[in-house]
């Protein structure tokens, strides 16, 4: 076990030194989003396999709209109708031209797309109530290929149009639709095992009684390892006693991952570290941070369905509901996209004027929660008041954290800071 504290950076890097990537799954595609693709996308055909028009009107030769304008049109026989989807069955050639809409393939012979608006079409219909018609006036002399989206123009045959290791959004699920794939392969999600310890906690719902809390810690690390992509398996509550303790544990190695929260400081009853060091190995459990200095880390060792030996990364998470959620948005979140395959692993991060100040009393890396605008071209921040690790609402407050170094004795208001953007990206 490392002795002494660690620093912010010291301490991910021994976690994610400890966190692999996870195996290979092949999905359908709506369950794939978010998820990290394991092969190249690569197409076998164009898109759009022919050339088609872009906008609903009438396909015509150039040629034969030379001239055309509202004071002297040029009439042209329409001699049939095209839908998208369809293959038109007669081509244009001099003096003709198709109805045709938006998608539908161009018909041999035609060369530019003369939208509706720039015809007869409307005066037409509005005389003799017919929905077709049989000769149009040409009204604007467009130039040769307008409107028409060439065959390839999107996707060649043969290309990577998606590289291994993107994350897909909704635009790369998409994409593969439009390539005909109906499944991708992804790094699969992490299941993550997530337990509160303390015998002072009621699960929600129960009668509120003195001396007593609700477990609020499952719901919020629960809903973090949901944003970041994992699957929570949620273990209830543990109490401060060894035997409860490595009973819940036990049903949650079966995990990529096993979170506690609590019982990770110095108190009578704040048995996690030991638990850990019992059933695996422990590898640190103090971090130069704030909140959030007590933080173990470590391995719990068991067996997988075979038999054979596996260890499983366990991270405890102080108890305070503060501290729990900053350290796992420093600490779960990297490991978790980590596993999944993810390279950025990085909060996203502004410069911001300070409105207010923070003081660090201690040397330790502040995380303080806090609320970013953007005025005139910049971003400031202020903080959102009392700025204790038992008070949640601070974060439901926040949209960012600013940081204040371990070297730092204190920011004042007009300067400039890191700030941890909460609600942006991953």
């Amino acid at each position: 076990m490392v002795l002494g504290w660690l620093t912010v950076e010291e301490a991910l890097e021994k976690i994610l030194g400890y966190v692999n990537l996870l195996e290979v799954e092949e999905k359908p595609l709506l369950d794939c989003l978010g998820q990290v693709l394991v092969e190249d996308a690569v197409s076998e055909f164009s898109i759009p396999p022919r050339d088609n028009t872009a906008m609903d009107g009438y396909a015509v030769r150039w040629d034969d709209i030379q001239g055309a304008s509202p004071e002297s049109p040029i009439t042209l026989k329409v001699i049939e109708e095209l839908p998208a989807g369809k293959i038109a069955e007669k081509s244009v050639s001099e003096g003709l031209s198709i109805r045709i809409m938006t998608g539908a393939a161009i018909p041999d012979g035609a060369d530019t797309i003369v939208p509706f608006e720039d015809t007869d079409e409307e005066d037409q219909k509005s005389a003799s109530g017919r929905g077709g018609v049989e000769r149009i006036d040409i009204r604007k002399a467009w130039n040769i290929g307008s409107n028409i989206r060439l065959a390839g123009e999107d996707v060649v045959p043969g290309t990577v149009i998606i590289k291994a290791g993107a994350t897909l959004r909704p635009a790369e699920i998409g994409v593969l639709a439009s390539l005909g794939k109906p499944t991708a392969k992804v790094y699969r999600k992490p299941v993550v095992s997530v337990l509160a310890t303390g015998d002072e906690l009621l699960e929600v719902g129960e009668p509120l009684v003195p001396g007593k809390i609700y477990n609020s810690n499952n719901f919020s690390v629960a809903s973090l390892v949901l944003r970041y992509g994992g699957v929570p398996k949620v273990l209830g509550i543990a109490r401060d006693n060894m035997e409860s303790l490595k009973s819940k544990i036990a049903e949650g190695v079966d995990a990529d991952m096993v979170i506690t929260s609590a019982g990770v400081s110095k108190g009578d009853y704040d048995i996690v570290k030991d638990v850990l060091a019992q059933e695996g190995e422990i590898a640190f459990w103090m971090v130069k941070m704030k909140p959030a200095r007590p933080l173990a880390f470590g391995l719990l060792k068991t067996r997988d369905t075979s038999g054979r030996m596996r260890q499983v990364p366990h991270l405890g998470l102080p108890g305070n509901p503060v501290s729990s959620m900053i350290a796992f948005e420093q600490f779960g979140r990297p490991a978790l996209l980590k596993m999944q395959g993810k390279k950025d692993l990085d909060k996203p991060t502004v410069d911001a004027v300070m409105e207010d100040s923070i003081v660090n009393t201690d040397a330790r890396r502040i995380f303080a929660r806090a609320v970013v605008t953007r005025r005139d071209g910049k971003y400031y921040a202020r903080t959102t008041g009392p700025q204790g690790s038992g008070i949640l609402t601070s974060m439901s407050l926040a949209n960012g954290l600013a940081i204040v170094p371990e070297d730092v004795e204190s920011v004042d208001k007009g300067d400039v800071v890191k700030v941890q953007m909460l609600d942006w990206g991953l």
